[in-house]
């Protein structure tokens, strides 16, 4: 099962009393809008409407505190997305999702690549809103159509159409990975070593022959404005880069993110850029670089 997965089925737990069922269930309410949407900071912002609105509920009403939240943020991520399309489409430059950093735990994180990874992220944007809610429901959180139906106000056998035509979508478009995790450490090793030594042959041996860059600024920083593409063009750029007087100090840095061992960009303990990457056959062939200053808060740790 999906460690994010939690949904009302079979015998119900006991739920206790002294624990606020949307405290209970933060979790999985925060993993839906994210996934959903795509941006930590629209995410907590889901969250803290649908906690004004739990809050404003009478409790005694609500039989199933854990549906009916999980339908609260259902719809107002539903709604804020409809609303965040349009607002991309003028976007300057590749819009990519906003990073997560997220925990070291082997188990957890193997569940969660595939779900969480900023290259699923890509391919949920090419859903519609409403195939990207019905998508995340059933197949990341495992809820039953007949449950979705209920969620989103729709009968249960459109919820059926637009399921199939989603997981037909994202199959089409979902990344391939086939790198186990030791060797993706040793081959995020030596891309760092070989960036911050400078050295052009070692990079582009480490990048496939079709390998593409996207390189998310959003108008706040310098960063090129389009995909570049094949190993000589994506590594000159990387190091052309790293050399700029503005990336003075810069450091690499192996974090999780995304539920994927990735690479940050760092001056001091100032995160300026986080690397997410995919590795298949050997060698890397997608690289995201999110640098935009205002898409970094899902970077700093929970205690921060």
């Amino acid at each position: 099962m999906n460690p994010m997965q939690d949904h009302d089925s079979g015998t119900p737990a006991q739920p206790d009393a002294t624990i606020d069922p949307f405290v209970e269930h933060r979790r999985l309410l925060f993993g839906t809008a994210y996934q959903m949407l795509g941006t930590v900071t629209d995410a907590e912002d889901v969250l803290q409407d649908a906690w004004i609105k739990w809050h404003a509920t009478d409790r005694d009403s609500v039989e199933y505190p854990k549906s009916y939240l999980v339908r609260t943020v259902t719809n107002l991520a539903l709604n804020r997305l409809t609303s965040a399309r349009a607002t991309r489409e003028t976007y300057v430059g590749p819009w990519l999702p906003e990073p997560l950093l997220t925990t070291t735990d082997a188990a957890e994180e193997t569940e969660m690549a595939d779900t969480v990874s900023t290259a699923m992220l890509v391919v949920l944007e090419t859903l519609t809103p409403v195939e990207r809610a019905v998508f995340v429901l059933r197949e990341v959180f495992g809820y039953s159509h007949a449950e979705i139906a209920g969620f989103l106000d729709r009968p249960e056998t459109a919820v059926r159409q637009i399921s199939h035509r989603a997981r037909s979508h994202v199959q089409s478009r979902r990344p391939r990975f086939d790198a186990d995790d030791a060797a993706r450490r040793e081959i995020t090793g030596k891309f760092m070593a070989a960036c911050q030594g400078g050295d052009l042959n070692a990079l582009m041996e480490l990048l496939a022959p079709d390998v593409t860059l996207w390189n998310d600024g959003g108008g706040k920083v310098t960063a090129a404005r389009r995909p570049l593409h094949g190993p000589d063009h994506v590594a000159r750029w990387m190091l052309g880069v790293m050399a700029k007087p503005i990336s003075a100090g810069i450091y690499l840095e192996p974090a999780f993110v995304n539920g994927e061992l990735s690479i940050l960009g760092k001056i001091g303990d100032y995160i300026v850029g986080a690397l997410t990457y995919d590795v298949v056959d050997g060698r890397i062939e997608n690289l995201r670089f999110q640098v935009n200053p205002d898409k970094l808060d899902g970077l700093r740790p929970a205690s921060e």
